[in-house]
């Protein structure tokens, strides 16, 4: 691509005269961080754009006056950006209400100020933080597979944040990362939760005793919480120091668990007690609990009857909620080093809950004796 720079302007000029809508422009092959020209922002009448292996132009030298009046869908795939070109992107766009990035070729902080944006999804990046400073319409947070870009010595102590400010109607949120993220909320009030959360993924390594110890503070900042998603993910060697049940009670009443939460999925379930202790803690809680469906991971277990027997003590517990029906299936994957996802359900505001078992669909169910 760097030897036709010439067509590339031209083809752009074209694109600008004929008014064109929707455009997925991908940059290869080398060298991957090819400047993008600038002339992109002339695109006014862009409705739908991506970005694929680019370096974005110098947002700095672009004319204040530059605005995208019409994207309402971003996705930025690959490129080599400074903060300073998001923060452009997202203030020149008055109706963007998704935006995407899909792998960084750098280190990405987001800093989130848009009153249009209504789905964020954010994998396969090196991430500084997320700062969701003021997302008034914003429903939807996702981001997975994202790396700490953190290197420096002054900051190499403090994990990956990510920062809820002034999102009133965040409703979705997921996948975090206890043990590996912060997760910081600046309320209004003296408490620091987020209200509106309805829905929450996470991934926990239940092996790990300083990353078990992080979920009871991450849910405290979810009153309102109804579905619960927990992803536990599998490690080579456990830590020394279990986590048992006196730890989930001494740490004071979770709320969501007491009062909203209706629906837990445990996915890749492999016996650990640590697992075990979790599950039992929210069954003897849970006073409005309808559902628990555990997954167990496929490898693990060769029989039904070895299932059964890992989680009578589950069974067997002095349940809260009489109502709640507790379900098992058999995991169809071999192996799973991430949690399912799909970005086009994570946008499809038709799908209530985009972490549901979409991919567990042909999960072979276990019955319990």
């Amino acid at each position: 691509m760097d030897k036709h720079r010439g067509e590339m302007a031209r083809w752009l000029d074209i694109l600008v005269a004929k008014g064109v809508q929707e455009l997925v422009f991908v940059n290869r092959p080398w060298p991957i961080d090819l400047r993008l020209p600038a002339t992109i922002f002339s695109c006014a009448s862009l409705t739908r754009l991506y970005l694929g292996i680019w370096r974005l132009p110098d947002t700095a030298a672009v004319p204040r006056s530059v605005s995208f009046p019409n994207p309402r869908e971003l996705g930025l795939c690959w490129n080599v950006m400074e903060d300073r070109d998001l923060a452009f992107m997202l203030e020149r766009s008055p109706v963007l209400e998704f935006l995407g990035i899909m792998g960084s070729q750098t280190g990405v902080r987001v800093r989130l100020v848009s009153h249009s944006l209504r789905c964020v999804q954010l994998g396969f990046s090196f991430m500084e933080d997320i700062d969701v400073v003021d997302a008034p319409r914003l429903e939807r947070l996702f981001q997975w597979e994202t790396v700490s870009a953190v290197n420096s010595r002054a900051m190499a102590n403090r994990s990956f944040r990510i920062k809820i400010g002034h999102a009133p109607n965040l409703r979705v949120l997921g996948y975090l990362q206890p043990g590996e993220q912060e997760l910081v909320v600046v309320a209004g009030s003296k408490e620091s939760i987020v209200p509106s959360a309805q829905i929450l993924a996470m991934e926990v390594q239940f092996g790990v005793r300083n990353a078990v110890k992080k979920v009871p503070g991450f849910l405290r900042c979810f009153p309102n919480l109804e579905t619960l998603h927990v992803q536990s993910t599998r490690i080579l060697e456990e830590s020394t120091g279990k986590v048992n049940l006196k730890f989930w009670q001494e740490g004071g009443p979770i709320e969501c668990i007491l009062r909203s939460m209706k629906k837990l999925f445990f996915y890749e379930f492999r016996g650990s007690r640590s697992e075990l202790t979790f599950l039992k803690f929210i069954a003897e809680r849970g006073r409005v609990l309808d559902q628990m469906v555990v997954v167990v991971a496929s490898e693990y277990f060769s029989s039904g009857d070895n299932v059964n027997a890992k989680l009578k003590p589950l069974t067997n517990a002095k349940w809260s909620s009489k109502a709640c029906k507790l379900e098992l299936f058999r995991s169809p994957f071999e192996e799973v080093s991430g949690p399912p996802y799909c970005h086009e359900i994570a946008s499809d505001f038709g799908f209530a809950d985009p972490f549901d078992l979409q991919y567990y669909a042909e999960a072979e169910m276990i019955s319990i004796s």
